[in-house]
C-alpha cells in the first residue's frame, strides 16, 4: 500500500483550518448547483461536500466548481468508480461515510485529500495504515458523541476529525471547540428541500447564522 504524502496531509489540515464548517450538500438538479454554491458563499461558507446520493452528483460537482471562491469536494464516496468520477468532475477532496481501502489507495495514488469515515479504533488504525490522519467521524452523535472522540483521542493524538451526523445549531459550539475536531458538517444550513425550491436567501441566512455560532464559540 502507498502512503499519502506530507503535502496531502497539509492540504487536508489546511482545508479544515480554513473551513470550520463543511456542509453536506445533496442536489438533485445540476441547474441549481451554481446558485446553491453562491448562496453558501454569501453566508460566509466557502467549502462544500457534494454527496454521491443522487444520479446527478458528478454533474453537480462539475457545475459547482465553477463558483469562484468555493472549494468543492465529493462526499458519500463508497467505491473507486465514484472517486474517479468525482475527480474527473473537479472535486478537490474526497469523503466517505466509512473506511474503504480501495478508495484510500486511489486517493493516495492520485494525491487527493481523503477523509474516510471512522468511529472505532479499528477503523482509525486502518486509515492510519494508509497514512490518513484527518478523518470523518460519522455518525457523530449516534456513535457516542464527544465522549467517544475524547476516548479515541488518547491513543490517537495525531488524528483530527471532521464530525457530521446530529450536529446543528444547538450543539455546534461544543463540537467545534473540542481540540480533536478539525471541522464540523451537516445539512441544516442547505437542506435538499431548500435547494430544490431555490430558497437561496434562506440558505444564506442559515449559513450566516452557523458561521456566527462558530466565531462566537471560538472566542
Amino acid at each position: 500500500m502507498a502512503e499519502v504524502t506530507t503535502d496531502i496531509h497539509a492540504e487536508a489540515r489546511n482545508l479544515c483550518a480554513a473551513n470550520p464548517i463543511i456542509p453536506v450538500v445533496v442536489i438533485d438538479d445540476p441547474a441549481h448547483a451554481v446558485e446553491a454554491g453562491k448562496a453558501l458563499l454569501a453566508g460566509g461558507i466557502a467549502c462544500a461536500e457534494l454527496t454521491f446520493r443522487t444520479a446527478a452528483a458528478a454533474e453537480v460537482i462539475k457545475e459547482m466548481v465553477a463558483v469562484e471562491g468555493l472549494t468543492v469536494g465529493a462526499g458519500t464516496v463508497v467505491n473507486v468508480e465514484q472517486a474517479r468520477r468525482a475527480l474527473d468532475a473537479g472535486a478537490t477532496f474526497l469523503v466517505s461515510p466509512g473506511f474503504s481501502a480501495a478508495v484510500a489507495q486511489f486517493a493516495s495514488d492520485e494525491s487527493i485529500p481523503y477523509m474516510p469515515g471512522t468511529v472505532t479504533a479499528s477503523e482509525i488504525t486502518a486509515a492510519l495504515d494508509y497514512g490518513f490522519e484527518t478523518l470523518k467521524f460519522f455518525p457523530a452523535v449516534a456513535s457516542g458523541g464527544l465522549p467517544v472522540v475524547k476516548a479515541l483521542s488518547a491513543p490517537f493524538p495525531q488524528v483530527k476529525f471532521v464530525a457530521t451526523g446530529g450536529i446543528g445549531t444547538k450543539n455546534i459550539a461544543e463540537w467545534i471547540t473540542n481540540p480533536a475536531i478539525a471541522s464540523v458538517g451537516g445539512s441544516w444550513m442547505i437542506s435538499r428541500d431548500d435547494v430544490a425550491n431555490q430558497r437561496w436567501d434562506q440558505i444564506t441566512k442559515l449559513s450566516t447564522e452557523a458561521v456566527a455560532l462558530v466565531e462566537k464559540a471560538r472566542k
